[in-house]
């Protein structure tokens, strides 16, 4: 039997990850991914924060990674309220033990990139046109357009790994009655770079209100609505702010919305109206914040299935869309990636990939879905939207220390850990 060949669709974390796994397992990968080129530096996207478990995975794949200044600790998830006539706030639920890290989305791709294996390729430019995975006869072709010649090129292997995302046009050919679901808010998000800005009026003040930034993950509570805010290497802060409203109309495949002049300027006068006078701030000097509209997808019926036939499965995003607020997106993708490599090298023997892609279901699907529901509820607690048929939702301006207590990171299914194949659990 010749070498195996993958052909991941999708070249953010999500297929850079696989690339590494996959080709870890013993196989060949090629990655199709739509943008011209690696992004630049790291200035593309945002902040994220990573678990222990992805933390001790990315180590295997990318140098050096968890031991230089890639990430900045989170080991304190933090949530306050805060009074938006009075601008008082108050301590809600703190958790000395999260131990999570934080890392910006640009520098997590670029070094998955630089580290890719020999037998990794990504194609840039290439945009997926279709796939054919023919049952009986084995393997899968995908077809691509080449995006600078217009050219369609073939581009066949063993297996189809649909790493595109929570829009997935895979997804939506394989499991067609499995929709999006609005969460009845939208996130506006920045990253605020204060190089050599540090004596600022701005960063002094920033960090006399959030003195544990660099350690913290901060969570502001108001009433139905909420912020985050934390530090990420090379000196820029990372925030978001989840606002309910009516599901905005989007164009193309993604789920960032361009904001307009006038958005920006009405969601900065929001800040100031709702936040305290530091964070509204920082929110205002942000240069090119943007909009993320939450979405998620309920979890797969028991008679469907993310592997279409023995030659196609589905991973992060695309398999599971969730919202947030448990910072699972991610965690997730690392996590499918990690054990989606250890079912192919467990079953590399076999004629075709299906019982290693039935054993990568088995085991991820049970966990994916408790996190998805899981940060659902959580969203809607901290956005004051009803959960649990009440008729009213979460109000932050009377809640209980007691009631306060689900706010934490740590009520997430599997907040410790996931099941490996390395611990055969799997």
């Amino acid at each position: 039997m010749g070498k195996r060949v993958a052909v991941v669709v999708g070249g953010s974390v999500a297929g850079l990850a696989c690339a590494h796994a996959v080709a870890g397992a013993g196989w060949d990968v090629v990655v199709l991914e739509k943008a011209a080129a690696p992004a630049a530096g790291g200035g593309t996207g945002a902040g994220l924060g990573l678990d222990a478990q992805s933390m001790e995975t990315l180590a295997r794949w990318i140098p050096g990674w968890g031991l230089d200044a890639a990430t900045l600790p989170l080991a304190v998830d933090l949530n306050r309220a805060t009074d938006s006539v009075t601008k008082a706030g108050r301590t809600l639920a703190r958790d000395d033990g999260f131990n999570f890290r934080a890392a910006h989305w640009g520098d997590l791709h670029r070094r998955l990139h630089e580290a890719l294996p020999p037998a990794a390729t990504v194609l840039w430019g290439h945009q997926l046109l279709s796939f054919e995975a023919p049952g009986d006869a084995g393997g899968v072709v995908a077809t691509a357009r080449v995006l600078w010649t217009g050219e369609t090129v073939d581009v066949p292997g063993d297996l189809l790994v649909a790493a595109d995302g929570s829009t997935s046009s895979i997804r939506r050919r394989l499991l067609p009655d499995l929709k999006l679901r609005y969460s009845g808010y939208c996130a506006w998000r920045g990253v605020f770079d204060f190089t050599g800005k540090e004596s600022s009026d701005t960063m002094v003040g920033i960090r006399r209100a959030y003195p544990e930034l660099g350690n913290c993950l901060y969570f502001d509570l108001a009433y139905k609505t909420h912020a985050v805010l934390y530090e990420l290497p090379r000196s820029r802060l990372n925030w978001l702010w989840y606002i309910n409203g009516p599901e905005p109309e989007l164009t193309g495949s993604s789920v960032t919305m361009e904001a307009t002049g006038a958005m920006v300027a009405r969601m900065r006068d929001e800040a100031e109206r709702v936040w305290c006078p530091e964070l509204a701030r920082l929110v205002r000097e942000t240069a090119a914040s943007f909009v993320n509209v939450i979405y998620d997808a309920d979890p797969l019926p028991p008679r469907l299935s993310w592997a279409g036939g023995r030659a196609v499965v589905l991973v992060g995003d695309a398999a599971h869309p969730t919202t947030p607020h448990g910072l699972r997106s991610t965690n997730m993708s690392v996590a499918d990636a990690r054990a989606l490599g250890r079912c192919l090298a467990r079953w590399g023997s076999e004629p075709t990939p299906a019982r290693a892609l039935a054993e990568y279901e088995a085991a991820r699907l049970p966990v994916v879905a408790a996190q998805v529901l899981h940060a659902r509820r959580l969203g809607r607690i901290k956005q004051g939207l009803p959960v649990d048929g009440e008729a009213e939702g979460f109000d932050v301006r009377t809640a209980t220390a007691e009631a306060a207590l689900e706010l934490r990171q740590r009520t997430m299914p599997f907040f410790g850990g996931v099941p490996t194949a390395d611990d055969g659990s799997l």
